[in-house]
């Protein structure tokens, strides 16, 4: 190289020293590679970190040998003026020559032997940078990957913390020990540890596999809301028995009318098919005592519970009740409906001029005996009044028939 080459080499050579030192500090920046040394890890990513490490230990080590070289004929440069063609030779050699000596440690394992390193090896500035650039790119893959499980994991790990956060107040507003809670959070707990320590442990096909920590999450959203309504019954507590006793009361009501009117038509309907007789409110008022018996004892997870399960039963049974009647009472309007029908069509015949008709007024009077008898044959009276409708009916035809 003659000066002109020089100068203009070391000003592209003190750029790309500059270029180099800045692309790994920014490396060292990164998000991920602070997380992957900032803590002590295991398993999968721990074998990643180390790897890293390696890496990047030899990058400096690279970086800091084409530093030195460079510096050296930098140094060279600043004391000849006007170098001469040994000065000139050497900053050739320094600046494109196989200037920079790699230590043992830094020589490709291609190019050792059973007893090590046959030769220390030596490569140009060039080469350094060519030797640099596939262990930045891995590194850099290896980190960005590693950012990105990890960013995805300790977010839905933050969420899912800050729900048993909330689960933990309703625990320790109950006052009363969880079970299910303490499953969950040691669950979790597991899990934080893994998040933290080998997050490359919860990946699928090099992605981060949230499943478990959302199964976490599911079971937590679940007795979470469990235990609010638990809270909300235990500040509401005097108030929703009241309203639960209304609801049994409501039940026994309606069994009681349910009761009176299967009397009723037991009298005066003969043979009736009638639901069986039940006393659910009997049931229903038992488990009301013994869920008083539980606020007495402050159990209010289970009273929760209970509570939900014997309004369903009370909205169950009443509804029940309701159905029963209308089943018993729809005999008697059963019988009303065939005596209006049978009032109606002799009326029709009076107004047709067959008041005074000898078999009308027979099967009239064989209907209406039925009809106004008690027990009465609902069967019977449906089949004589049928005939009287067809006398009634064919009379209307007149002599053509």
């Amino acid at each position: 190289m003659n000066r002109e080459e020089v100068d203009r080499a070391l000003r592209h050579l003190r750029d790309e020293r500059e270029r180099i030192g800045t692309a790994l500090l920014d490396l060292e920046g990164h998000t991920g590679y602070r997380l992957l040394e900032g803590g002590t890890l295991s398993g999968e990513t721990a074998r990643r970190q180390s790897e890293v490490r390696a890496r990047m230990a030899s990058l400096w080590t690279l970086f800091d040998l084409y530093g030195r070289t460079l510096r050296e004929a930098e140094e060279l440069r600043a004391r000849h003026a006007k170098p001469g063609g040994e000065q000139l030779a050497r900053l050739t050699h320094l600046l494109s020559g196989a200037s920079v000596e790699l230590p043992a440690e830094e020589v490709p394992l291609e190019r050792r032997t059973l007893l090590g390193a046959p030769q220390a090896e030596r490569l140009s500035l060039d080469a350094v940078v060519r030797r640099m650039n596939p262990l930045y790119e891995q590194v850099a893959r290896d980190v960005a990957a590693l950012d990105g499980v990890w960013s995805a994991l300790l977010d839905r790990l933050g969420e899912v913390e800050a729900e048993r956060r909330a689960v933990a107040e309703l625990v320790d507003e109950l006052g009363e020990p969880e079970t299910e809670f303490r499953r969950a959070a040691g669950n979790l707990d597991a899990l934080a540890r893994t998040v933290r320590a080998d997050p490359l442990a919860l990946t699928r096909d090099g992605r981060p596999d949230t499943g478990a920590l959302d199964a976490v999450a599911a079971e937590l959203a679940e007795l979470k809301e469990r235990l609010a309504e638990a809270v909300r019954f235990r500040r509401g507590f005097e108030e929703r028995m009241a309203r639960m006793r209304e609801a049994v009361a409501l039940v026994r009501s309606a069994e009681d009318e349910v009761e009176r009117a299967r009397r009723e038509v037991q009298a005066k309907i003969a043979s009736p098919v009638l639901p069986d007789p039940a006393d659910r409110a009997s049931l229903l008022a038992d488990r009301l005592a013994a869920l008083s018996a539980l606020g007495d004892r402050r159990r209010w997870g289970d009273l929760a519970d209970r509570a939900v399960d014997l309004e369903r039963a009370a909205r169950d049974a009443l509804d029940q009740a309701r159905a029963d009647l209308r089943l018993i009472t729809g005999l008697l309007d059963r019988r009303e409906e065939l005596r209006g029908r049978l009032m109606a069509y002799r009326a029709k015949a009076a107004r047709l001029g067959h008041a005074e008709d000898p078999e009308l007024g027979a099967l009239y009077e064989e209907a209406h005996a039925v009809l106004w008898t008690s027990p009465c044959d609902l069967r019977k009276a449906t089949v004589m009044l049928s005939g009287y409708q067809q006398a009634v009916s064919a009379r209307t035809k007149g002599p053509g028939r």
